[in-house]
């Protein structure tokens, strides 16, 4: 619930002066601002104290998983050109631009996110730019190599609408990586697993509770991506 008639602090601030900077779990030599207990996010959000917290606040399974993987195989993102979709603190971002990526471009709709992705970027040392926008609808980026995806499969109607997109990208020879701890939406027949971490997840109520989370590629859908949408893409 939103509340009405009281100012909105300034992102950046709010996020420096009540979100410490902390190692992220299974992934200690990034850091992020994380929110506690005593971090009062509501009043970020002008939501009402209870509600729930925004995402880009913590590190959640998907998005931890797949920084892991980039990390130990820089390869994949050396030199080349990256979106993260979604991108929340910006933790899969920081881990492509310290894993060697040419370029790095963090996408996300909270435009407090993008606000947290300047900061975190800053105290990992590397260069990200952050956009606020929704681009699951329209066509696939130009000069892009690599779309990474973390932790998107959380609600039936994104799920469907990320998948539409993450079609067209393949369609136009954008590679696409997804990591994700198999949440109700995962759409486990169009991909194929590359790798499998045991990674905490604050989304299993704990930072200290490890779930086993993978990172995907999609499988057996080129074909398909360039035919016109129809239930296929939003199953």
């Amino acid at each position: 619930m939103k509340r009405s008639g009281m100012p909105h602090p300034d992102p950046a601030a709010f996020i420096q002066a009540n979100l410490p900077i902390s190692p992220v779990p299974s992934i200690p030599e990034i850091l992020l601002h994380i929110a506690g207990p005593r971090s009062g996010l509501w009043r970020l959000a002008g939501s009402e104290e209870g509600d729930p917290a925004p995402y880009w606040a913590y590190p959640w399974a998907g998005g931890v998983v797949l920084a892991r993987h980039l990390l130990e195989c820089p390869e994949v993102v050396a030199g080349r050109r990256i979106i993260d979709l979604g991108a929340g603190s910006g933790l899969v971002a920081i881990a492509a631009a310290k894993a060697g990526a040419v370029a790095v471009m963090a996408v996300d709709v909270d435009a407090n996110a993008i606000a947290a992705i300047g900061l975190n970027a800053a105290v990992n040392g590397v260069s990200i730019v952050a956009v606020a926008a929704d681009i699951i609808d329209e066509p696939p980026p130009e000069e892009l190599d690599l779309l990474v995806v973390g932790d998107l499969f959380y609600d039936p109607s994104l799920a469907s609408r990320v998948m539409a997109f993450l079609r067209r990208c393949q369609a136009a020879g954008i590679e696409v990586l997804i990591g994700d701890p198999e949440r109700a939406h995962l759409p486990h027949g169009e991909l194929t697993r590359i790798a499998t971490h045991g990674v905490a997840d604050f989304g299993a109520g704990s930072a200290d509770k490890a779930v086993q989370a993978g990172v995907f590629s999609l499988s057996g859908i080129a074909d398909d991506a360039t035919k016109p949408e129809g239930p296929a893409a939003t199953a």
